[in-house]
């Protein structure tokens, strides 16, 4: 499954507020720089964030962006649903009004499931769950560790035998 770049560049933006103090908002310029992002796609961007809840603004000379909750209690799932909509492994992926997952290959008369149907789903539940128990504090804290200058390691060789 690929998502798009609104997901990446919406949980770039997520890492960058989770790293900053809430005390202080945090201006869209200067997430945009920091990161490498286009500014008029970041707005778009955190416009969706805003409509789930996840983020806070003021405007003004001292305005900005914040998280709306602590970083350990925003899930990556909350995020990337949040711009990409329903997670479905593959396009023929459907969702009834009782959120099951249907295939639309399939007519609504067959009697036989979907031969790829259970693949699927277990692939979709599988993302779902790493989305789910993957929180934005994690994120920050991998962040900032990898951010840490770390001395040359020896990494073991890895020996092939013919």
């Amino acid at each position: 499954m690929i998502f798009s770049s609104k997901a990446e560049y919406g949980v770039r933006l997520m890492v960058e507020l989770g790293r900053q103090s809430p005390e202080r908002p945090v201006s869209l310029k200067a997430i945009a720089d920091a990161e490498g992002l286009p500014l008029a796609y970041l707005e778009q961007v955190v416009a969706r964030l805003k409509r789930a809840d996840l983020v806070l603004s003021a405007r003004g000379a001292h305005g900005g962006y914040w998280l709306a909750r602590e970083p350990g209690e925003i899930t990556m799932y909350d995020v990337v649903s949040a711009l990409e909509g329903p997670i479905a492994p593959m396009e023929c992926f459907v969702h009834d009004e009782m959120e099951r997952v249907l295939c639309s290959h399939m007519p609504a008369q067959s009697s036989g499931p979907c031969a790829t149907k259970l693949l699927w789903t277990r692939v979709q539940g599988g993302i779902i769950r790493s989305l789910q128990t993957t929180t934005l504090a994690e994120l920050v804290e991998f962040s900032r560790r990898d951010a840490q200058p770390r001395p040359d390691v020896d990494l073991p060789v890895l020996q092939v035998h013919a």
